[in-house]
């Protein structure tokens, strides 16, 4: 059988396969001071913000393609920044498109903690992996692609070789993780329309603002309303799930 076959099969094996792990309370609180670890000192967030970023740019992309936009690329850089390029004729895709970067990680974080719950942890991995693959057709820096190729690789190593309770944890600790960062993310944009508004030309928010006559405090009031709804959900699922 040839290797496409091999991975082929992992990927729709994730999608017809549950498996449900119990997590003590100990495993619970060590994934979380993990993903604390990943997301607030400044040496972790240096590297793991590269990924929330992307995940924040994905958001943009695939939230433009829901309207008919066409993505013409996606840049990151090392300093957590980044730059979706789209284009089409309806204001409501741009709209659309530029409100789903913030709240993303916190959606995809709630997203994988349910799917662990649900013991579906195989078909949000196959999913993300195929996400992934797909992604990079759209990166045009180098940062971009090896922030996209090394979590395209991992994601396409965990459906081929990892165990169905590795699958769940890391599925797990993911969701949690990116719940984290997409709060974190959210309080330094509320940092740069309060004490750091010397950045705000790039703010999400700022941008919106300007191209749509909306002050810019309501998108950040759109943002905050469904990053906090995300998080108290997960935190809602998570102490449903614990085996104590």
């Amino acid at each position: 059988m040839s290797f496409f076959h091999t991975w082929w099969d992992a990927v729709v094996r994730g999608f017809t396969e549950t498996h449900t792990t119990a997590v003590p309370l100990p495993a619970l609180l060590g994934i979380l001071a993990c993903a604390v670890v990943l997301s607030i000192p400044r040496v972790t967030w240096r590297w793991f913000g590269l990924y929330v970023t992307f995940v924040h740019e994905l958001g943009h992309a695939y939230a433009a393609l829901m309207t008919g936009r066409f993505v013409h690329g996606l840049r990151i850089g090392l300093d957590h920044s980044g730059r979706l390029v789209s284009s089409g004729r309806s204001a409501f895709g741009a709209a659309w498109s530029g409100f789903w970067g913030y709240p993303a990680p916190a959606v995809v974080g709630l997203g994988l903690i349910a799917a662990f719950a649900a013991g579906r942890s195989g078909a949000a991995m196959s999913i993300g992996a195929l996400i992934l693959l797909v992604s990079l057709i759209f990166l045009r820096n180098f940062t971009g692609i090896l922030v996209a190729v090394v979590s395209a690789g991992v994601a396409q190593l965990l459906i081929l070789f990892a165990a169905p309770t590795t699958t769940n944890y890391v599925v797990l600790a993911l969701g949690i993780a990116l719940s984290v960062g997409g709060v974190r993310d959210l309080f330094k944009l509320a940092s740069v329309h309060t004490s750091r508004r010397d950045r705000i030309g790039a703010s999400d928010a700022f941008i919106l603002g300007r191209t749509t006559g909306l002050p810019a405090f309501v998108w950040l009031t759109g943002f905050t309303v469904v990053i906090a709804g995300c998080a108290a959900a997960s935190a809602w699922l998570l102490w449903g799930m614990l085996a104590l």
